[in-house]
């Protein structure tokens, strides 16, 4: 079959800048994965996604005219069916095979197979493959189906049979044209009221011609880019941008770059077909300011990237994407100062304001904020978190401690009755930081005002100080407890007060920072600041809490055994973790490691179908030499494995109790455990129960056996 490449283009109305990167790499991905599934496109067909902010388009390479024939083997019916006694069709035969356009001359060629108990009729024919324009047809409207849209849009469009009249399309923007080309042929495609032809339009003011006709698929990109003015690629447009935002932050003098924001790059890449970089600038009294509420209102509302220089503080200039390239940029720079300039005039206004009236002023206002209907106000969560904060800083500090910490929880959400934060809620902490420093506060209180958000994602900082932590870790253990303590559980992908991004924050605020904390305690301390407005879920918040925990150990990298022989004892300090599962790494490569947890696994299976064991042996009842020999053992090795544990060297301590392998093997090849003799075989049960207890401290090596 002749193979050339394929284009397809839909040319729409301004996409969702938002949607549109992955809206174009989704209409590419179907496009091809369909071709491919009808045996149109070959396994090895390069892809080309192309979006532009109003057009979807692909090229792929090694498309067919038409799919190669299959041959196809059918099962029609069990023989006992399709033939009767003399071997003749039956009725219910005849009526398969015609459904399948054959008749009865098929039946002599009818093969013979078991299936399983029985043996079937099979039919083999010649599928003819599909030809590129069917194949095409269906490959684009499931591509289309497929779209990750995040709104549809619905418009009408006349009708072109003879009949006038209108019909309803459902798409996210109008579409008005298409492009269909197999080399330089066009494909008799139609979707969306639309056919394929091989014309489109270029840029709205700056494209050469007003019809940009393309000749062959393999020339859209560079006739569009030279008769439309546009660069369809999308990677390619953010390319170029990225070069000229830097290669104009250069010009501006050593050490001004433009701010990170991946977002923002891809937003912008969308809102332009091609991008001219141009530097504006703003009055410098706006730097009063703090930089935070310039940047958030210049990327946010004004999608421009404002310029740091070398030390990271903002400067007053910043870099505008245009979509157009006047002789003189004068106009362009000129009209968007003059936007931004009241933008920078309303963030200047609510900073003034806001500093007029204390933090400590504003708590009160609180108490009008609903926090949850169960569990009340603002404010009586502020009581909630500090009571929390002091219990935390009792435990790891002294009394200026705890004092710092009660005073940053009671101010650490004040700024969200701030002018600036009903403006710019992104800005929650930060605002609160520079208010507290206005009012003279300490800066360590400062910063626990900010930092309390902390971790809000994964990778993010941790808090600055003991202040931040203490406040941080008390502000996400009164979430979790208040919401398992009504019932309010993430379910399936749904959790609307990120309640597992505030247990992994629990998780790497105790660990990173090696608190000396008990989990289970801090939880169910945490408690008694709600007062009857809920009920003790601590044991079900555990759960939740260690299962985070595993699941980001083993991201990490350490194996689900090493994580479940940690944490099948749950330990209190999760600041051991990391050690335990080290020592438990270590150990497994130790030659004795296999054995030891096989007869760790069958310790724990005897144990539990035992009833309640001491960890007693009496010598006087230890007959055989196999027990008396692993008691010896135990008595030489437990002590200093304990001693090693106690100090937190796990490592040593595991290690210590490799020595154990040869008296324990010889115990199980020696002496029968279940003993007729009542007093012989608990005994050795609490020899076992001795044994159990000395290894498994570190974690549970019978989850190490294989």
């Amino acid at each position: 079959m002749s193979q050339q490449n394929l284009l397809v283009e839909l040319f729409v109305e301004e996409l969702p800048p938002k949607a549109l990167k992955k809206l174009g790499e989704a209409f590419a991905g179907v496009l091809a994965e369909q071709l491919k599934a009808q045996g149109l496109a070959a396994a090895d067909s390069v892809v080309t996604p192309y979006a532009s902010p109003r057009r979807l388009a692909a090229h792929i390479t090694h498309v067919a005219a038409k799919a190669a024939d299959r041959a196809v083997q059918q099962k029609l019916m069990p023989v006992s069916v399709g033939l009767d006694a003399a071997g003749n069709a039956t009725p219910a035969l005849l009526k398969k095979l015609a459904a399948l356009g054959a008749d009865a001359s098929a039946v002599a060629g009818l093969k013979r197979a078991p299936d399983g108990k029985a043996e079937a009729l099979f039919y083999d024919s010649v599928v003819n493959g599909a030809t590129l324009d069917a194949g095409l047809q269906k490959a684009v409207e499931e591509a289309l189906a497929r779209l990750p849209i995040p709104k549809v849009m619905t418009y009408q469009l006349e009708t072109d049979c003879e009949l006038p009249g209108w019909s309803s399309v459902h798409f996210v923007r109008p579409a008005h044209g298409l492009i269909a080309l197999h080399g330089s042929s066009v494909v008799p495609l139609k979707v969306l009221g639309l056919k394929a032809g091989h014309s489109t339009q270029g840029h709205r003011f700056e494209a050469a011609k007003p019809v940009v006709t393309i000749e062959h698929a393999d020339a859209y990109a560079d006739t569009l880019r030279r008769d439309g003015a546009v660069i369809a690629s999308f990677a390619e447009r953010r390319a170029e941008i990225v070069r000229q935002l830097a290669e104009r932050a250069a010009q501006l003098g050593s050490g001004v770059r433009p701010i990170e924001d991946e977002a923002l790059l891809d937003e912008v890449t969308a809102l332009v077909e091609r991008p001219n970089v141009l530097v504006c600038e703003f009055e410098k009294q706006f730097l009063d300011v703090p930089q935070e509420c310039l940047i958030l209102t210049m990327k946010a509302n004004q999608k421009y990237f404002p310029l740091l220089d070398a030390a990271g503080r903002l400067t007053h200039q910043f870099l505008v994407v245009s979509n157009i390239s006047p002789a003189d940029a004068s106009a362009v720079t000129g009209g968007n100062e003059r936007v931004v300039r009241p933008r920078l005039a309303d963030a200047k206004f609510f900073f003034d304001q806001d500093r007029k009236k204390t933090l400590a002023s504003r708590v009160e206002g609180l108490g009008k904020v609903v926090y949850h209907n169960k569990l009340g106000t603002q404010g009586e969560r502020v009581e909630r978190v500090r009571a929390i904060a002091r219990a935390i800083a009792a435990q790891l500090g002294d009394a200026t401690l705890v004092a710092q910490a009660d005073l940053a929880a009671q101010l650490a959400k004040t700024d969200l009755v701030t002018d600036m934060v009903g403006e710019f809620p992104e800005l929650q902490g930060t605002m609160g930081r520079y208010y507290a420093l206005n009012d003279g506060l300490p800066e360590a209180v400062a910063d626990a005002i900010e930092d309390h958000y902390k971790p809000r994602f994964a990778g993010d900082t941790l808090p600055r100080g003991t202040v931040g932590v203490v406040v941080a870790l008390a502000d996400k253990l009164e979430t979790l407890t208040g919401m398992f303590g009504i019932g309010n559980l993430p379910t399936g992908d749904k959790d609307p007060f990120a309640l597992r991004r505030h247990a992994l924050g629990v998780v790497r605020l105790l660990i990173e920072n090696q608190l000396p904390l008990a989990l289970g305690e801090l939880l169910r301390s945490a408690v008694p600041a709600f007062g009857d407005k809920i009920s003790d879920a601590s044991p079900a918040l555990a759960d939740f809490i260690y299962e985070r925990l595993a699941g980001g150990l083993r991201e990490q990298g350490f194996s689900a055994q090493e994580v479940d022989a940690v944490l099948a004892l749950r330990p209190e300090r999760l600041s051991d973790v990391a050690q335990r599962l080290e020592a438990v790494r270590a150990f497994a490569r130790l030659p004795e490691a296999a054995a030891l947890a096989a007869a760790n696994k069958r310790v724990s299976n005897i144990l539990k179908k035992a009833d309640a064991v001491d960890a007693h042996v009496s010598p006087v009842l230890l007959k055989e030499a196999a027990e008396q020999a692993l008691f010896a053992a135990l008595q030489a090795t437990a002590p200093q494995a304990k001693a090693q544990f106690d100090a937190g060297d796990y490592t040593a301590s595991l290690q210590t109790l490799a020595a154990l392998r040869a008296p324990v093997d010889a115990f199980f090849e020696g002496v029968m455990v279940n003993a007729e003799e009542t007093d012989l075989r608990l005994n050795r049960l609490g020899l076992l129960k001795s044994l159990h207890d000395a290894m498994n401290r570190v974690a549970d090596l019978s989850r190490l056996a294989s």
